[in-house]
C-alpha cells in the first residue's frame, strides 16, 4: 500500500511530538518532520525518541526552507539541506522535501541542481523538490503576484530526479495539479495532500473541503506505478480544541485511504 503520513506541520502551533502522538492515535503510517523553529523538530535524538515511543516511523524530513526558518541549523541554505539529508539518514527516512531557492539566494541557486544530485548520490535519500506559488510583493496591489523562487515556482522547468507535488500550492498558483503530475511523471515520488479553493493563498485545507481534484488525483495514484508517499499537510492552527484538530486529521486520513482504495 501507498504509505499515508502526517506532517508535524499539521499540528502547529503544537510541537513535533504532538504530531507523532496524533499520527499514532489516528492510524497514520508515519510522519513527516517539518524542521522549523520548534526545538524538537531540530533535534534528531529527540525525534528518534518520539518515533520509538509512538511506533511511528519518520517517512520524510522537510528541510527548513521557509522564510521563518532561514537561520534554523545555519544561515547557509547549503548547510541546512546537507543537515536535512543527514537527519533523514539517521532517522531512516527515504525522502527530504525542499523548496526551490529564493530569488535572492544567488550562489545557492546557481549550485542547487548539482547539490541535490550530489547529495542524492552520496546518501541514497530522495530529495524531492516542491512546487510553489507566487506571492503579493510588499506594498504591491491586491491582485499583483510575483515569484519569490528561481527560476520559477514550477520545479519541472529545471528538471530534477524527484519531486514533491503539493496540491494546496498548486491551488494557490492556480495551476492544474493533474497536469503538473503528468509533467513530473515518474519523478513525482512524494505528495503533500491538502485542498484549496483556488484563491492566491496557501490554504492547506482538509482534502474534500476545497475545489481541487484531490479525489481524482489519489485515484490515479492507486492503480499506477507510484511507489512514493502521500503526506497530509493540513492547517489546523485555528482548531478550537484538541478534539476538533483530531477530528479534522482523522477526516483527512479517511479521505486519503478511501480514494487510494485502502
Amino acid at each position: 500500500m501507498i504509505p499515508v503520513g502526517l506532517s508535524t506541520a499539521s499540528v502547529w502551533p503544537l510541537r513535533a511530538g504532538a504530531g507523532f502522538e496524533l499520527a499514532a492515535d489516528l492510524g497514520y503510517d508515519g510522519v513527516e518532520v517539518m524542521v522549523w523553529v520548534d526545538p524538537v523538530s531540530q533535534d534528531v535524538a529527540d525525534l528518534r525518541r518520539w518515533s520509538r515511543h509512538t511506533g511511528m516511523p519518520v517517512l520524510s524530513v522537510h528541510s527548513p526552507s521557509l522564510l521563518i526558518t532561514q537561520r534554523v541549523w545555519s544561515p547557509d541554505p547549503v548547510i541546512r539541506l546537507r543537515r536535512s539529508v543527514d537527519a533523514a539518514v539517521e532517522l531512516g527516512a527515504r525522502t527530504v522535501v525542499v523548496h526551490p531557492p529564493f530569488r535572492w539566494q544567488r550562489r545557492y541557486g546557481d549550485l542547487f541542481a548539482e547539490l541535490v544530485a550530489e547529495l542524492e548520490d552520496a546518501s541514497g535519500v530522495d530529495i524531492a523538490v516542491e512546487n510553489m506559488f507566487k506571492v503579493r510583493p510588499p506594498g504591491g496591489k491586491r491582485d499583483s503576484r510575483i515569484s519569490a523562487f528561481r527560476p520559477s515556482i514550477d520545479p519541472t522547468d529545471v528538471g530534477y530526479r524527484h519531486y514533491t507535488l503539493d496540491i494546496s500550492h498548486a491551488a494557490a498558483a492556480q495551476m492544474d495539479a493533474l497536469a503538473l503530475a503528468d509533467r513530473m511523471g515518474a519523478g513525482m515520488t512524494h505528495v503533500h495532500l491538502a485542498d484549496g479553493t483556488g484563491i492566491p493563498k496557501d490554504e492547506h485545507l482538509v482534502p474534500g473541503r476545497g475545489e481541487q481534484p484531490c479525489a481524482e488525483f489519489l485515484e490515479r495514484l492507486a492503480p499506477g506505478e507510484f511507489d512514493g508517499q502521500v503526506v497530509l499537510e493540513v492547517n489546523t492552527r485555528r482548531a478550537p480544541s484538541a478534539a476538533h484538530r483530531a477530528k479534522a486529521l482523522a477526516e483527512a486520513l479517511l479521505f486519503a485511504r478511501f480514494h487510494l482504495g485502502q
